[in-house]
């Protein structure tokens, strides 16, 4: 039986090096290509749901985008709160403003892709960019820089969304090894030509593409999912490309308890077995790589196993992962974030293997 382990363990090695190499390593080991600045129309689309604090932060510094042709599509997704006043002044005070009022109906209610779709068919630019009513970008050359990655045939960017960093947090850097892991895994899968997700707080899509997939119709009735589904269902390798510049890149703000933050990844992660099969796949065979190559050398070191042999192993998967993930994390400005690596990683996969079960007893909650 130990021996039976032992070559499992070996396999479970492997397959996480592949991972961490093969795939992490298209991201991680390779200089992210510098573009020439484009001036296509671009129209930047924001949907809120009582989000008045936020608005009234985030809304002027899309304003303020150094960019000579862009609109900024805010959409009032039936706020119950001031968020419909603020933008009817933003409007007013800005001439590239335009706001797409939603009404709650039956059929659609509080379902934030029903807005989306409002938002994208009144842009009267061909090109979209899709931020968060929370979101922020980190310069003012966000719209430059996310665009400049646009060509005849690459329709789609996927940017990154980063959460802002509070000292002293262990929970913050929790967060933030999580989104460094989530954009790891999709801007390499969409470098090896296997795109499968994006995040809404930062990406860009031709209108075209939203139309040749009939938009969110096939997915409509799923509440979460209007960037990741979306992406899953229109990107391929001969349409999508990345943009991982610093300048490009928008930041959020944190969860600040566990328990907020573990009802926001709830959400998240159900629209994950809606995938297409091989993507579905290629998490699932990680995460479970993963989970076993912590279980398999406990077991095998407590009967003193070949244990010169599983350390080693510990030991060269580590050093591997650190490194994918270290270059990886000073591309994305996360670096601080790997020195408690070892730590994270197992925080993480606990808490993912607990979201897993919570969501199977109960259907969390979505949108607003």
């Amino acid at each position: 039986m130990l021996t039976f382990l032992f070559y499992l363990f070996i396999g479970i090695v492997a397959i996480q090096l592949f991972y961490y190499v093969a795939v992490f390593g298209k991201f991680a080991f390779v200089h992210c290509p510098k573009t020439n600045p484009k001036k296509i129309p671009i129209s930047v689309i924001v949907c809120a749901k009582n989000e008045e604090e936020n608005v009234v932060k985030f809304v002027p510094l899309l304003a303020e985008q150094d960019y000579p042709d862009f609109e900024i599509i805010l959409i009032d997704d039936a706020s119950s709160d001031s968020t419909l006043d603020i933008f009817e002044e933003f409007e007013k005070k800005y001439t590239n403003v335009r706001l797409v009022k939603v009404v709650n109906n039956e059929a659609f209610w509080g379902n934030k892709k029903f807005a989306l779709t409002l938002g994208i068919k009144a842009a009267k630019k061909e090109y979209l960019l899709f931020t968060d009513a929370d979101c922020y970008p980190t310069s003012k050359n966000w719209i430059k820089e996310m665009s400049s990655n646009f060509t005849a045939q690459k329709t789609i960017v996927l940017g990154y969304g980063a959460y802002e960093k509070i000292a002293g947090s262990f929970l913050n850097k929790l967060i933030r090894f999580e989104t460094l892991m989530t954009a790891v895994n999709y801007f390499s899968w969409a470098k090896m030509g296997r795109p499968y997700m994006g995040v809404g707080r930062n990406m860009a899509y031709k209108k075209e593409e939203f139309f040749n997939v009939n938009g969110f119709i096939d997915h409509m009735k799923i509440r979460s999912g209007d960037d990741d589904l979306f992406i899953n269902q229109a990107a391929k390798g001969s349409n999508t490309t990345i943009c991982c510049s610093p300048e490009s890149f928008t930041y959020s703000q944190p969860k600040t308890t566990f328990k907020e933050w573990f009802i926001q990844k709830r959400r998240h992660i159900t629209t994950a077995s809606h995938y297409k099969s091989f993507d579905k796949m290629q998490l699932s065979i990680f995460h479970f790589s993963q989970v076993l190559f912590f279980i398999l050398p406990i077991l095998l070191l407590v009967f003193q196993f070949q244990w010169i042999i599983v350390t080693s192993l510990i030991g060269f998967r580590y050093l591997f992962a650190w490194m994918s993930l270290g270059f990886s994390a000073g591309k994305l400005k996360e670096k601080d974030v790997m020195y408690w690596f070892p730590i994270l990683e197992i925080v993480l996969l606990f808490t993912q293997m607990n979201i897993f079960i919570t969501n199977i007893v109960a259907k969390p909650v979505h949108w607003k």
